[in-house]
């Protein structure tokens, strides 16, 4: 694809994927592969290296991203077989300069944390329009189980109102007759919130609710993580 038929934010997207390929992908790797359009611009990019020669095996954090990898010929592998990987590449939804993510707009937060801590090392790749000072002007999606998911919303509200978010909206993404379904068969319940002063501690304290799977908090998680800018170059955070 042409750079004269990409957004800005898209050239930024792909500098940053490219970046990330250059510089920690190296033959021999297994690699957990994120979710999300910036990471759909990184595994177009591997596919090319690996048709040139890259020998590499990648683990898909979503089925989405198992149908991109499969079109762009990236091996794919399951992660049950394969052990620890060496490096997950993954985008964000926003990332502080902490390296504290939200990720889970796409419904694939449970895989892509479940790979990412499965790997040595796990690097954000996100465009200049995701980095934050603080977390929370985007919706945190937390992946409940569908059975009672009223009584979870109910309990997360109270953790919620804890944490000084007493305003805090909790709604389930689709609607309650149609709810969004994740690859696992969750559903998502999305919080606005606006700000969170402590995200480590919600992070935790989430995951403690019954019903509650997973949440797209990701604090201590990425352990680098590069920007890429419209004008096609990239630069590490920090």
């Amino acid at each position: 694809m042409n750079d004269e038929t990409l957004s800005p934010q898209d050239i930024a997207k792909r500098a940053a994927g490219v970046a990330a390929i250059d510089c920690y992908v190296r033959t021999g790797m297994k690699l957990g592969l994120g979710s999300g359009s910036t990471s759909h611009w990184m595994v177009r990019t591997l596919g090319e290296r690996v048709r040139a020669g890259l020998d590499v095996v990648g683990v898909p954090t979503s089925t989405g991203t198992a149908e991109v990898a499969l079109e762009a010929g990236v091996p794919l592998g399951d992660l049950d077989d394969l052990g620890e990987l060496d490096l997950t590449l993954d985008g964000a939804d926003e990332i502080d300069r902490q390296l504290r993510m939200i990720k889970g707009g796409g419904a694939c937060l449970l895989w892509e944390k479940i790979v990412a801590t499965a790997s040595k090392r796990m690097v954000a790749l996100v465009d200049d329009k995701k980095v934050v000072e603080g977390l929370g002007a985007f919706p945190l999606p937390v992946e409940v189980v569908r059975f009672g998911w009223t009584a979870t919303r109910r309990l997360m509200e109270r953790l919620l109102a804890a944490h000084g978010l007493e305003r805090a909206e909790v709604v389930i993404r689709g609607g309650p007759t149609t709810p969004l379904l994740t690859d696992s068969g969750n559903v998502i319940l999305d919080c606005r919130l606006g700000a969170i002063a402590d995200p480590d501690g919600l992070m935790v304290g989430l995951n403690g609710i019954p019903g509650v799977v997973e949440n797209g908090l990701f604090c201590g998680v990425a352990d680098k993580a590069l920007v890429g800018y419209p004008d096609g170059t990239a630069r590490e955070l920090g």
